[in-house]
């Protein structure tokens, strides 16, 4: 379920964003998929499709710890699968746009937006008090759908371990660069579980 979530949502940012399928509508396109494939796998793997959500979700108590390994590995597989299949069946002899980032914002970028992402996740599909809601997909895509459309341009909007990957193996981001998401994704959604449970105390 992992991998199969994953690969879609980074299937969709492969072809949307990095090859501009999309167009302007590519954090809708993006928005949509995530939310479909969280309330398609929620029941079954908790839909983390990301190894700082993962790490979060651990770290808030709410995943066992030899999850861990087995989601994250799903999921970058997913995310470097997915791109294999974006450049070569659906887009062969096409060239993805290199993203091209400042430092300092795109660390800020990944870092705000991965904990807004992971907070937002602790809080609608992890808290016992919104237990049962129906609008938590909803809720974490709109998360992403926000971001991509407020600093896509500065750091190309990933908030996620697994999408850098994709975006590596696509040819979007030079792998040399990919600690400028790498970094700030675990910090951010680290902070998020010490908020979090900071709250609840």
């Amino acid at each position: 379920t992992e991998f199969i979530g994953t690969f879609f949502l980074t299937l969709t940012i492969c072809l949307a964003g990095a090859f501009e399928t999309a167009g302007p509508f590519a954090p809708f396109a993006i928005a949509s998929i995530l939310m479909v494939m969280i309330y398609a796998g929620g029941h079954v793997s908790g839909a983390h499709y990301n190894p700082a959500v993962t790490i979060s979700i651990y770290l808030r108590g709410a995943c066992d710890k030899s999850d861990i390994t087995p989601y994250i590995v799903s999921q970058v597989a997913a995310g470097i699968a997915a791109a294999i299949v974006a450049s070569n069946v659906f887009m062969p002899g096409d060239t993805a746009e290199s993203l091209v980032m400042e430092t300092g914002p795109a660390l800020a970028a990944e870092l705000m937006f991965t904990f807004a992402l992971a907070y937002v996740i602790l809080n609608v599909a992890t808290s016992e008090s919104a237990e049962g809601n129906g609008y938590y997909g909803a809720a974490i895509a709109f998360v992403v759908l926000a971001g991509a459309l407020t600093v896509g341009s500065i750091s190309g909007a990933s908030f996620n371990p697994a999408v850098t990957a994709s975006l590596v193996s696509a040819g979007v981001l030079e792998a040399a660069d990919s600690w400028v998401h790498l970094a700030p994704q675990l910090v951010g959604g680290v902070m998020a579980a010490l908020v979090f449970n900071a709250q609840q105390e």
